[in-house]
């Protein structure tokens, strides 16, 4: 029986890192264009699960294809904190979360025809108290750029974070343990080479 081809819909290299991981290489690279922008009021989690669902639909596929698309929140309470447009929103963001803690959540959907499999991950995550040394330093490695709440735990800001209550690999961009999960739901022999 041959497996399903698996078609990754986001440009993000480090969730192709994560998926490598656990031994899978998707066929196909499609990021989607979608409109990221969250509806007046409307709250992380919902959001960020709305987002990998609507990147799942939008990317194309045939009917058997299965498509595997995500979405990464940095919540500082009711407020969603997206990707910083500059290193000055960047260093409103981190100072926000300065000294206290705040929830990423990582959303993750897999759709094969016309189905759906989706799970959220939520995840707290404490920042040490910056000083604007430490600030400073950060935002001139540029490692806030394209990022979700203008950090990467896997990157310089890693020496920021002293604990994270939940799931590593889901504030880094992918909940390996739960896409896993949806993908075999779906179909892909995830440990086909692990018997």
């Amino acid at each position: 029986m041959s497996r399903p081809r698996l078609i990754l819909g986001s440009g993000s290299p480090r969730r192709r890192e994560l998926l490598a991981q656990i031994g899978i290489v998707a066929d196909e690279i499609r990021p989607p264009e979608i409109d990221e922008t969250p509806r007046k009021t409307e709250l992380p989690r919902p959001y960020c699960v709305r987002m990998a669902r609507e990147k799942a639909l939008a990317v194309r596929a045939g009917a058997d294809d299965m498509v595997l698309s995500a979405d990464t929140t940095v919540a500082l309470g009711r407020r969603i904190l997206g990707k910083p447009r500059d290193a000055g929103e960047a260093a409103q963001f981190m100072l926000a979360m300065s000294g206290r803690r705040h929830k990423v959540v990582t959303a993750v959907a897999v759709r094969r025809g016309t189905r759906i499999w989706e799970r959220d991950v939520v995840t707290t995550v404490k920042m040490k108290r910056l000083s604007d040394e430490e600030l400073n330093a950060y935002l001139a490695t540029g490692d806030w750029q394209g990022k979700a709440g203008g950090y990467g735990i896997q990157g310089p800001a890693g020496a920021l974070i002293p604990w994270i209550q939940g799931s590593f690999t889901a504030v880094v961009g992918l909940p390996l343990a739960e896409a896993a999960g949806l993908l075999q739901a779906a179909g892909y022999p995830v440990y086909r080479g692990c018997a």
